[in-house]
């Protein structure tokens, strides 16, 4: 899960390389940056199905091989628009299988009889906090090698094609959890209904939120560098490394503290996620329009911390909801909405010949508000 979450995040810190060196439109970097959302959400969902047809470590391991074949195009492919595109669906894929079938196979192995001393809230801090440290190493290992390493379109690809393949030799030894008698008998094609995704609390709790969850880490580091980037020249790359780990390391630090604002909020963990991350969005307005790098760097972490509450936050009320059969299926469900948000820079770039960064910041301050007041209500609600 840690490399596949590091596949999916290393190309962050090179939309500005791809611009630069490679020639590319802003439209065109970032909408590379979004295009693994096209793997995403089919590994998310399809996968999720597969597995509780086969079990979990297969739809794992294949998906470790997508990701690996998707640095390996990715490494050959930067000259090559669509052969960029493919590597990066590739990537999603594997990031896609991680966050369903891998966030439900260590909820289980945070069970007994796999582990009998877990907290409550372990399989869900467990995956989140894994994908969240890969998605940072994953940005900083690939920002390093670029700004300071040889061939920085390939290096970095290359590395975590290797390192991929050293860890499928460890997910061979891990236990499957999925016993045969408990795997569904149904087509795969079967499992993409999901009832659950008409539940009363995921429709006014879940889906209003988790849009922002990855948006939130969008605009903090595929916006923001773009910003400042006139300002920084050819410390471009390295900035967008440095916020980008920000961001991440501030969201992985909170999210072992996700239980006790839980306890002290009366269950409204996800309230004060929505709340920094209005803040967020309201301070990234000042960033566009100050473009201080300093500034820029504020609402990383304000963003990151609101990431890392709302991801854990939104994950605890999802298994919270699921029976063991639905777990991974309404999993994918949850993801697929949280990655949506990713395509937001795409959006916010695409827009720029007719509205600046300050303007359409300022539009996605007000959406997530309105998004905070639905959730406010519905929490008040179910307390």
């Amino acid at each position: 899960m840690f490399l596949l979450a590091w596949g999916g995040n290393h190309f962050t810190p090179l939309v500005h390389m791809y611009e630069e060196d490679g020639g590319y439109a802003v439209w065109q970097a970032n909408l590379l940056l979004g295009m693994y959302v096209g793997g995403l959400i089919p590994g998310l969902l399809v996968a999720s199905a597969l597995s509780d047809r086969r079990g979990r470590k297969p739809i794992l391991v294949a998906g470790t091989i997508a990701a690996i074949i998707g640095s390996v195009l990715l490494g050959l492919g930067f000259e090559i628009f669509w052969l960029l595109c493919l590597g990066r669906v590739l990537a999603g894929i594997g990031v896609g299988v991680a966050m369903s079938v891998g966030t439900s196979w260590i909820k289980e192995l945070s069970s007994p009889p796999f582990d009998r001393t877990a907290g409550i809230t372990a399989g869900a801090r467990r995956p989140a906090l894994t994908l969240t440290v890969g998605f940072a190493m994953g940005a900083a290992a690939t920002g390093c090698l670029a700004q300071w390493g040889p061939l920085p379109e390939m290096i970095p690809y290359a590395v975590h094609a290797v390192l991929s393949i050293a860890a499928l030799l460890i997910v061979f030894s891990a236990p499957e959890t999925l016993a045969r008698e408990r795997r569904s008998a149904q087509h795969w094609w079967r499992g993409l209904r999901i009832p659950l995704v008409g539940h009363r609390t995921f429709i006014r709790l879940i889906i209003p939120a988790a849009p922002w969850v990855f948006a939130a880490a969008g605009v903090a580091y595929a916006v923001m560098p773009a910003l400042v980037q006139d300002t920084l020249g050819e410390w471009t790359t390295m900035y967008a490394t440095v916020l980008t780990v920000a961001t991440l390391g501030a969201g992985a630090l909170v999210q072992n503290l996700v239980p006790r604002i839980n306890r002290w909020t009366g269950g409204r963990a996800l309230v004060v996620g929505l709340t920094l991350m209005t803040l967020g969005m309201g301070l990234a307005v000042v960033a566009a329009l100050a473009a201080d790098p300093i500034m820029a760097f504020v609402v990383a972490i304000v963003l990151g911390i609101a990431y890392g509450i709302c991801v854990v936050a939104g994950l605890v009320i999802v298994q919270a909801i699921a029976e063991p059969k639905d777990l991974a299926g309404i999993t994918g469900v949850y993801y697929s909405l949280a990655y949506s948000g990713f395509l937001l820079p795409t959006v916010l770039a695409a827009l720029l010949p007719v509205m600046p960064y300050a303007v359409s910041l300022g539009a996605v301050a007000v959406l997530c508000l309105l998004s905070l007041s639905a959730v406010s209500l519905a929490s008040k609600g179910r307390a």
